[in-house]
């Protein structure tokens, strides 16, 4: 036994239906935070339909839950001390619920914009404490079977969330996405009540760093606000996202500078003295923006280039998912006999390369066939690095500064999803912009492949019935349309492979991190 338990309570850990259900309610809290930051994507054209707001506008709805969910993260270990981790968790779900109904009944822009504000708070609150929750059920020799069990829920959140809110919105209507989560609120809201418990040792915060959570919020919600409206506003053409940028940068110093000046921080980023903790938040930033990037990407590629619905490109991803959720429990096994996770997080890294790489070398006649084995790759990889990544992360940190380091790291993976995606939208933006102009000047009437193509066409439409006008029109058309989805092409391609090669980037920064077999053993002993 470890000198760290030795001077801690002796710690009760729940077993057989207590340990499951509780297990279960908190990773069904946590999917479903983690499905509604991603249910509504697919619904947003019937929403402003429905409320009257333009394309611009509804994207609120998503940028609002992006905000307070990314605020709220990083703070959830001190409020779970402040309340008591039962009351804060409860909380949490009777606020995402709540809000939740009050999203399906808004019949305005600003007021469903509101909620999901709210909403984004609650669900916040769920995703850290629900890790802690799933780690402290399972004894230290475990952990890397409580890593796993979150961890599938990190993998399958996301993926399911596009095709549920496909599915729901074309067969009943929008504001259904949120009233399924009622009954799964009430029911969580119920079992948490019961079976979950507080911190072991957990002490209330003396003091509350007011200043600290002002300077934070400020930093999060200009940061995710650049993010996610930058590209639509142009970036830094834009005064609006200039204005957010130096609002971020200095209430980042002032954050800075407040939480090392005093010794009740709202967040303890002294933690990031901790070696491994640093490594792996740069790690665990990477995945984010690998598993959120790859999610964003893939649905515009097919259904772009390869004319793919939605519905279909939602159910396609799943398979891939599952990959996942049963590679998992292999992963806690391998980590808790005792394999080293460098080298499983290498596989990880490699298996995702190998699929990436795959999806760059598309062509206009890819079809589902092409793609099945990409998918179950990026799903083993995926298995393969979120645990281990964790694991050693917060290897040797015990109690509080446990469940802060759980809350920086889901806060790092959720920014690293949303620079991924901003990224990857600059690239794709300006790399259509390039293939256009290089594909562009070969439709010509100089051009005899061209022209023929097009003569081929205009008396195909004539043969239809069509005038030659307007034969000529269509054929034009066509041809523009085709020149569209081969640069859709070459660029989603091009996209593909620059994330695989970002993806290599975290192999050297693996091999720094530092493992001693034991320190990944006691990770969970204070819990």
């Amino acid at each position: 036994m470890s000198t760290a338990t030795i001077s801690q309570p002796i710690i009760r850990y729940p077993e057989g239906a207590e340990k499951w259900i509780l297990v279960i309610t908190a990773i069904s809290c946590a999917l479903l935070e983690l499905i509604d930051a991603t249910i509504v994507n697919v619904s947003l054209r019937e929403i402003s339909g429905s409320i009257g707001a333009t394309t611009t506008e509804i994207a609120w709805v998503v940028t609002a839950y992006a905000i307070s969910n990314v605020i709220i993260i990083p703070l959830t270990s001190m409020l779970s001390d402040l309340f008591g981790r039962k009351t804060y968790f409860t909380a949490s779900v009777i606020i995402f619920t709540f809000s939740s109904l009050m999203c399906g009944f808004s019949n305005n822009l600003w007021m469903l914009v509101f909620w999901r504000f709210v909403q984004g708070l609650g669900g916040g609150g769920l995703l850290s404490t629900a890790q802690t929750i799933i780690i402290g059920a399972f004894p230290p020799n475990k952990m890397g079977t409580a890593n796993a069990v979150f961890g599938m829920g990190m993998i399958l959140g996301p993926t399911f969330g596009p095709t549920l809110g496909g599915l729901i919105t074309d067969n009943f209507s929008w504001q259904w996405i949120f009233f399924v989560n009622i009954p799964i609120g009430i029911t969580a809201t119920i079992l948490s009540w019961t079976y979950v418990t507080d911190r072991p040792g957990a002490v209330k915060p003396r003091k509350i760093d007011y200043w600290g959570i002002i300077f934070l919020v400020l930093t999060v919600g200009a940061i995710q606000y650049v993010l996610e409206e930058g590209t639509s506003k142009d970036w830094f053409e834009s005064s609006e996202i200039v204005l957010f940028s130096i609002i971020a940068i200095l209430s980042l110093t002032a954050f800075i500078m407040r939480e090392l000046s005093i010794d009740y921080p709202a967040v303890n980023i002294r933690l990031y003295s901790n070696y491994n903790l640093a490594m792996g938040s740069f790690m665990n930033f990477m995945l984010g923006l690998m598993l959120f990037g790859t999610v964003f990407i893939f649905p515009l590629f097919v259904q772009i280039s390869l004319g793919w619905t939605a519905t279909k490109t939602g159910l396609f991803m799943i398979p891939g998912a599952l990959f996942a959720a049963f590679s998992m429990p292999m992963v806690g096994k391998m980590l808790s006999k005792g394999v080293n996770p460098k080298k499983i997080i290498i596989v990880g890294i490699s298996v995702t390369f190998i699929f990436l790489m795959m999806l760059a070398f598309s062509s206009p006649d890819s079809t589902e066939k092409n793609f099945y084995l990409p998918f179950a790759l990026r799903g083993i990889g995926l298995a393969f690095m979120m645990s281990p990544i964790l694991s050693l992360a917060v290897a040797g940190l015990q109690g509080k500064d446990m469940a802060q380091a759980v809350g920086l790291a889901n806060m790092i993976r959720q920014l690293g999803g949303s620079v991924g995606i901003a990224l990857i939208n600059v690239f794709l933006t300006n790399k259509n912009a390039e293939v256009r102009g290089s594909m562009i000047s070969y439709m010509s009437e100089y051009n005899t492949v061209a022209k023929d193509r097009v003569m081929m066409l205009t008396q195909n439409y004539v043969s239809k019935g069509y005038s030659l006008t307007e034969a000529e029109m269509m054929a034009n058309k066509a041809m523009e349309g085709m020149l569209f989805r081969q640069q859709a092409l070459v660029s989603y391609d091009q996209g593909f492979f620059i994330v695989g090669v970002l993806i290599l980037i975290c192999i050297p920064i693996t091999l720094l991190i530092r493992y001693k077999k034991e320190s990944v053993a006691t990770v969970s002993d204070t819990h």
